[in-house]
């Protein structure tokens, strides 16, 4: 193997880069293209761009270091980085985004093959050197892509529970809570920060909390109950549960759960009209209709 120092090394990547720019850069576009080209997310402008622009990083970078780690790629990794972001929230492929890199191989691969075409040593080198350097490219791009596509889900699944979760209100100082499926930790938090935000916009007394759609209480949903029911009443509304089904009566009872100071209702009709009589409302039939 040769002992050749970096620098000699670097000279001749980065003097192919330079020399031959325009050449990778049009070989590279060719291998970007058909199954992992995405015309309907990036125009042929924008993607020329991109490449010339990283070719020309790239080739300073080289000039200090083939440590991708080090300091002298900062602004490779900076521009891996935000290609990276912004294809993930556009919808590119984890293959699609990764090609960005890999498919520069062959481009870069031709020019040493014909730069070191005497010197086998050369070639061995200058091949490795530079498939370490753009394999340490690809998987930084993979790296990024995942971390954030993994965040764009989580910010859909809160967005998903805040609409999962609506505050309604039913009249003036009664707001109702509908709850359709699965109380967990998680969506507690939001369920209750929801309920205590409309409490005090809507200056609200009494807060029902509908667990119609809540297909099983256990001795976690229960307590989950009681800490929005806790909430609501330090900022002063008073809670009703409507949607206690006889399987759920049975259910709370059997766990041995105490809501012998939470008023309960079956249906949440029942429980509206038991929040229009704390309130003071009143309703009277016309005998003549």
């Amino acid at each position: 193997m040769s002992t050749a120092p970096y620098n000699q090394k670097a000279f001749l990547l980065t003097s192919l880069v330079s020399r031959d720019k325009d050449a990778i850069l049009r070989e590279w576009l060719q291998e970007m293209s058909g199954a992992v080209r995405r015309t309907d997310l990036i125009n042929d402008v924008e993607l020329r761009t991109q490449c010339s622009q990283f070719l020309e990083l790239t080739r300073r970078a080289l000039e200090n270091s083939g440590d991708f780690s080090a300091s002298a790629w900062d602004s490779v990794r900076k521009m891996l980085g935000d290609i990276s972001r912004s294809r993930a929230l556009q919808g590119f492929q984890p293959s699609e985004t990764a090609s960005f890199v890999f498919s520069l191989k062959r481009p870069i691969f031709t020019r040493i093959r014909q730069e070191s075409k005497d010197d086998g040593e050369l070639l061995a080198v200058l091949t490795w050197t530079t498939t370490e350097l753009l394999d340490a490219m690809g998987l930084f791009t993979a790296e990024v892509y995942q971390k954030s596509r993994e965040e764009v889900i989580r910010r859909q699944q809160e967005e998903l529970l805040e609409l999962s979760t609506p505050v309604v209100k039913l009249w003036e100082g009664i707001l109702a809570l509908p709850i359709i499926g699965t109380l967990d930790s998680a969506r507690t938090q939001v369920v209750m920060e929801s309920l205590l935000q409309a409490i005090v916009h809507n200056n609200s007394k009494v807060a029902i909390i509908d667990i119609t759609g809540v297909p099983t209480v256990d001795t976690v949903v229960a307590q989950h109950l009681l800490k929005t029911v806790t909430a609501a009443r330090l900022m002063g509304a008073d809670c009703i549960i409507s949607g206690v089904r006889p399987q759920i009566a049975q259910t709370i009872v059997h766990l041995g759960i105490s809501l012998a100071d939470i008023t309960t209702k079956a249906t949440l009709s029942a429980a509206f009209s038991v929040a229009l009589q704390r309130l003071g409302f009143s309703f009277v039939r016309d005998a003549q209709r």
